[in-house]
């Protein structure tokens, strides 16, 4: 009550402040809820869901949101709930996702409870929850105060319909029946503003029924080209283009004869190689964003270097090169003296004047980065 007073009392050019020392959590409490919920975020991207139960395909989650309080940035410090859409990828239609909206949550319930990580988090409470629309609940705890939270997961047909052209992300009720699949128009709007973050290039149709105007051809984004030792350039492509016409841009604009291999990295995951054959929308980007050019002149195959930072780089480099050679590069393009350079490969410390090939390096593998310290010996005892 004395709070609500206070409120009141606060002129217009202090609610910031007040929000901030009242109603906001402590950032280090906040960081510490998000870094548990990741855990739940990582496992639900990394896992191939086994079908069963009628479901003859792998399920597969291709982007996790987060919506609610936690979602658009309005959390309070008593919030002890977390909401989370998974979008999946097994599905042509609705309807279909409907169908077998039970098997895929029993079907993530199962593997819950096989992941160490969320083991390692406290996990209990596990759950299917009756709501329209059905979701998963679980309890996890926070690393340092082991404080409980509430995660909620609910399974959402892929927003990407057509392959080419049609972005549509439908929030209607597709089915009659309780508990339906498709959340309700009154739940998506409490939602969209997460989506629409995600998902920029999408057109949210919230009405009781689709319309035309619920279709949106995919918009062309911009895509910054990054390639060592050359001045980064933009090129302008929709996500549904395949990889390879924007290699052939690429070179129509650089002139390169060589092999290109592109890739890119999402924060705290690991880097991916963009398969030709494959478009930028297959790997969720949809909105403006930077792609490493690497040329590689055969034999020379690409690697990955991950740095303690968790940021990678990639190399073309002979396979018969020795490890030196790399670390040269490695010299050259982050500035770590390869005296000081440690690599490792499937947990093996790699020597300089072995081959890369003669430790089974093949084409876009990862090596790890670490800086040697002070006094080790220049290579690891045999």
């Amino acid at each position: 009550m004395a709070l609500s007073q206070e409120l009141y009392a606060t002129p217009a050019s202090r609610l910031d402040s007040f929000v901030a020392q009242w109603l906001q959590p402590y950032r280090e409490w906040k960081e510490e809820v998000l870094d548990a919920v990741r855990t739940v975020e990582q496992f639900l991207r990394q896992e191939h869901f086994q079908g069963e139960h009628g479901l003859d395909r792998d399920v597969r989650v291709l982007k996790v949101i987060k919506v609610g309080s936690f979602g658009n940035g309005t959390i309070l410090r008593s919030t002890r709930e977390v909401e989370l859409v998974a979008f999946l990828s097994c599905f042509h239609s609705f309807q279909e996702a409907a169908t077998h909206h039970q098997t895929v949550l029993r079907l993530i319930w199962k593997t819950m409870w096989q992941s160490q990580d969320l083991l390692a988090l406290g996990l209990e409470d596990l759950r299917v929850e009756q709501r329209v629309p059905d979701a998963l609940v679980l309890t996890i705890q926070t690393w340092q105060a082991a404080e409980p939270i509430a995660v909620t997961i609910v399974p959402a047909y892929r927003a990407l319909v057509d392959s080419h052209t049609l972005c549509h992300l439908s929030l209607t009720a597709t089915c009659t029946h309780p508990h339906s699949f498709i959340p309700s128009a009154s739940w998506a709007r409490g939602r969209a503003t997460a989506v629409h973050r995600i998902h920029p290039t999408l057109k949210c149709g919230l009405n009781t029924s689709p319309s035309p105007s619920s279709f949106q051809r995919a918009r062309d984004i911009h895509v910054t080209v990054e390639q060592w030792g050359y001045p980064d350039f933009k090129l302008i492509v929709n996500p549904y283009e395949p990889i390879r016409k924007i290699k052939e841009k690429i070179r129509k604009s650089r002139g390169y004869s060589g092999l290109q291999r592109l890739s890119f990295q999402v924060p705290g995951d690991e880097r991916q190689l963009l398969s030709s054959r494959s478009s930028l929308a297959k790997y969720g980007i949809f909105s403006h964003t930077h792609i490493y050019l690497l040329e590689a002149i055969p034999p020379e195959i690409q690697v990955f270097v991950k740095n303690p930072d968790g940021e990678s780089y990639a190399y073309a480099i002979d396979p018969n090169s020795f490890v030196l050679g790399l670390k040269e590069q490695i010299e050259d393009q982050q500035g770590l003296p390869k005296k000081q350079q440690q690599l490792q490969f499937q947990g093996q410390v790699l020597q300089d004047w072995l081959s890369l090939g003669g430790y089974g390096v093949q084409d876009s593998d990862t090596l790890i980065l670490s800086k040697k310290k002070a006094g080790e010996a220049p290579f690891p005892a045999s």
